[in-house]
């Protein structure tokens, strides 16, 4: 889009005149005289999130046990004491989820800001979910694009944007107290709902309610058995079903596996079930919590049945670190078609070892998930098991490194080693496409990764980091950028990949910068430079230095900026990286703009956007538009100054760059400011603090 400017070619004129009033990202391209408004939309806010699990069809009973939370509840509306936790314990297999997920289901309207869920995987074979992971999900439910890097930080701002909200949440799967209290918001009108195996005593002291839930009567475990494996089969062996009930110890997990095995054998007589459910000493050790044992022998029954080729399947989904699949994932995992994939799901999810929860979205409830991991470990060799969680790391970097190229192609990126290549085509049709993969996948990216890291596969840890480059830059999820890098910059110099490891430096870096840890991201910077300088690097000298040119103007120490970005264009001049020079005049323009010296301000970031438009780079070109109108504003040519300012904050818009959004219209608010329009000065402000609310808080609170 063109800048306004003077024309004497000819033509008609373009006038605005009057008290006008302009909807929307407005460029004009003459003539502006007398109380222009100039309004734009607020950013759209994001649906209400409904993220409950859906209810099988086979729920039975549990009425007493609705009503029981029912009288909590109003105990507490009626005491005013606000919001309420509650803590549902039970053993496993007892149906905690289902039941929470119902009876909050039936209860939505009380809660119309939203109901969120998160599974805190407290007996995952992999380990417990942090309260960073859950507080990072649950705030980019609610918006926010950039989630800051640290648990204090993310947990004051989660208790921020609830604190008028009327949210219910539902923390699944809990296995210490400490995992929860991060986690409740920060409003009284909410609801905390709470599952565990463990009785979570400890949560008394922030005002718990508890309440356990009991295996089923022996009337409502026949009702569940029954509804399973059908009427007509069951009514002719009554005294068989019940002696089922009594083996499952009314537990539904038990009870639906039980009656899933009876189904896929429709010749066998319910007697024979009973017998295979009998406790045997030769059998696995039973669990030490009540009625697991049980459903140990009811996952081995179920197991037992099924085909070769689904059993093959379940034992390597057990062995997979994330908490969910698609048919692409199964297929990798297998080394088979989607179509086999697909049939093997549908035969898993019929036996009720595996939930269908969505559109091509799969995962074991965590009891099943264990014993498919034992079952793996039992009957496939080591080769056999790494095989499978290689190929499956494989698929994931491949696919990250094809959505890395899709989005930010101008950027240097390391080469791939894979070591089982996936056959499946991965494609994107467009960034957005591959960015919302990236997204919508970045707990499992972070689960793959911390499982190379652990397994010593150290070229994919770190190559797994320079492929999510992308989803920090775009979306700034500070809390996984700095924990990514972390990760990565460990995994490359164990690899002993120098240039890794200063790519790892560099790109860690700029997220500590980004998340207002400057003292530590000069720290790396100040490596990355000593590393390059011992490689004969020029490139990526020049990026350290530019890193640390930034830091220094964070610090407000700007004569040390200017001498490292001085030194940085000199270096990149000199090894002919364009671009690199371009973003380095950015910096420098920044720096003569706060000293004031707006013709040297004009010339950097007239010559950075030039070079940047000259290499491909319309997001760094942005950038240095949103300054250069800036710099015009200042000096007084307010019309082409705002209309720079507002192409700049038109493009960030349409490439979600929400952060630069805020930038703009921080510049717009100031350069409004100064020609006496306070009322779109106070606008803008507004706008550029509700955005930094959820991308840098430190920058609201500096704007507040």
């Amino acid at each position: 889009m063109a800048a306004a400017r003077d024309d004497d070619r000819g033509g008609s004129s373009n006038t605005i005149g009057g008290a006008a009033h302009l909807y929307g990202p407005t460029v004009q391209a003459r003539d502006i005289h007398g109380g222009i408004h100039v309004q734009a939309s607020p950013p759209q806010a994001p649906p209400k999130p409904r993220q409950l699990l859906p209810v099988p069809a086979h729920f039975t009973d549990r009425v007493e046990e609705a009503a029981a939370l029912d009288g909590l509840v109003a105990s507490r509306e009626e005491s005013g004491a606000g919001q309420q936790l509650i803590v549902v314990n039970g053993p496993a297999g007892v149906g905690k989820t289902t039941f929470v997920t119902r009876w909050l289901r039936s209860r939505s309207s009380a809660f119309p800001d939203g109901q969120l869920y998160a599974d805190l995987r407290g007996h995952d074979a992999h380990g417990p979910a942090s309260p960073g992971e859950i507080l990072g999900q649950f705030l980019r439910a609610l918006g926010t694009p950039a989630v800051p890097g640290g648990l204090a930080e993310q947990a004051s701002l989660w208790r921020t944007l609830t604190a008028e909200l009327r949210l219910a949440v539902m923390l699944d799967n809990a296995f210490t107290a400490a995992q929860i209290r991060p986690l409740l918001p920060g409003g009284p009108g909410g609801l905390v709902i709470v599952t565990s195996r463990r009785r979570l005593t400890g949560l008394g002291m922030d005002g718990a309610e508890f309440h356990q839930l009991r295996s089923l009567t022996a009337a409502a475990g026949m009702e569940l058995f029954v509804r399973g494996a059908g009427e007509a089969r069951t009514a002719r062996e009554l005294p068989a079903v019940r002696e089922v009930v009594t083996l499952c110890a009314g537990l539904p997990l038990a009870l639906c596996l039980a009656s899933a095995r009876l189904a896929a054998r429709p010749g066998q007589p319910i007697a024979a079930l009973v017998e295979a459910l009998t406790p045997d000493t030769d059998r696995l050790a039973a669990l030490e919590v009540e009625g697991e044992g049980t459903v140990q022998k009811a996952l081995d029954a179920s197991y037992a049945v099924l085909s070769e080729p689904a059993a093959r399947l379940y034992r390597a989904l057990g062995l997979l670190p994330v908490s969910t699949v698609d048919t692409h994932t199964a297929a990798v995992a297998c080394a088979e078609e989607p179509t086999w994939a697909q049939r093997r799901l549908d035969e898993l999810v019929e036996a009720n070892v595996l939930e269908d929860i969505g559109p091509d979205t799969y995962r074991f409830h965590d009891l099943v998930r264990v014993h498919a991991y034992e079952r793996a470990l039992a009957s496939e060799a080591a080769e056999t098991r790494d095989l499978i969680q290689r190929r499956v790391a494989d698929s994931y970097l491949r696919t990250a490194t094809e959505a890395q190229r899709r989005i930010t192609p101008i950027q240097f990126t390391l080469p791939r080693d894979y070591a089982h290549p996936v056959r499946l085509p991965v494609s994107f049709t467009d960034e957005l496409e591959a960015l919302g993969w990236l997204d919508a996948r970045r707990t499992h990216l972070m689960s793959v990764l911390r499982l190379a890291a652990e397994r010593g596969w150290h070229a994919t840890a770190w190559q797994l980091v320079d492929a999510m480059w992308p989803l920090f830059l775009r979306l700034r999820h500070y809390d996984l950028w700095i924990e990514a890098h972390r990760i990565g910059l460990e995994a490359a110099r164990a690899d002993r990949h120098r240039e890794a490891e200063r790519q790892m430096l560099n790109s860690g870096a700029i997220g500590l910068s980004a998340a207002h840890r400057t003292a530590e991201a000069v720290e790396w910077y100040t490596a990355s430079l000593r590393a390059a300088r011992e490689a004969g690097d020029r490139r990526d000298e020049g990026q350290a230095l530019l890193g640390l040119g930034g830091c220094r103007i964070a610090e407000g120490r700007y004569a040390e900026a200017v001498s490292d970005l001085d030194r940085a264009v000199e270096t990149w001049t000199r090894c002919g990286y364009p671009r690199g020079v371009a973003l380095a005049r950015i910096l420098l323009g920044e720096v003569a703009l706060t000293e004031q010296d707006l013709e040297r301000a004009l010339t950097c970031f007239t010559l950075a956007r030039e070079g940047l438009l000259a290499v491909s780079d319309p997001h760094d070109a942005a950038r240095a538009l949103a300054f250069l109108g800036r710099t015009r504003a200042r000096g007084g040519d307010h019309t082409l100054g705002t209309a720079q300012m507002r192409e700049a904050l038109e493009a960030f818009t349409a490439s979600g760059a929400v952060h630069w959004q805020a930038r703009s219209l921080e510049m717009l608010a100031d350069s409004a400011r100064e020609r006496g329009d306070e009322t779109a000065a106070d606008d803008f402000r507004a706008r550029a603090r509700a955005l930094y609310e959820v991308t840098s808080p430190a920058d609201a609170r500096r704007l507040g």
